[in-house]
């Protein structure tokens, strides 16, 4: 039976009034962080998922800012951030035995030229297993890549 891969342009929000944290479930790589640091907030035996009644904004705010795939980002309720303006030093990290992790503003290009837009943290596929390639879907786990 194949894994049901989710649509690149799916994406769910969740608020507490303050933020909405934002989830797009076809980047996130299920690193955990979310669930094992915050599950109050993050627990994904439950529907919703997230429950932002579960801990204060910047308790939330902090875990949002660990997700390693950025398949999580919050936004404050009275701000209308648009990506170009955040700043951001460009730092590239391998993570052990996961994606290539690159911080900052970036374009991504692709094969037949078109160019995506990215800020903050963008997860790249180094195992070579993704469904979603450049970036990383998370296949690394299931193929035991070791890099």
């Amino acid at each position: 039976m194949a894994e049901s891969i989710p649509s690149p342009d799916i994406t769910k929000t969740y608020t507490n009034g303050e933020i909405t944290v934002v989830w797009k479930p076809a980047v996130c790589i299920h690193s955990k962080l979310c669930w094992t640091q915050l599950s109050e907030v993050f627990n994904p035996r439950e529907r919703p998922w997230v429950k932002m009644e579960g801990a204060g904004t910047e308790q939330i705010i902090g875990q949002v800012d660990r997700c390693p795939s950025r398949a999580l980002s919050y936004y404050r309720n009275e701000e209308n951030l648009q990506p170009g303006n955040i700043q951001a030093e460009s730092i590239v990290e391998p993570l052990p035995n996961g994606p290539l992790l690159v911080y900052g503003n970036l374009t991504v290009k692709s094969n037949d030229g078109q160019e995506t837009k990215k800020s903050k943290v963008t997860a790249f596929c180094r195992c070579g297993a993704s469904s979603n390639k450049p970036y990383c879907d998370g296949s690394h786990v299931k193929v035991n890549f070791v890099g």
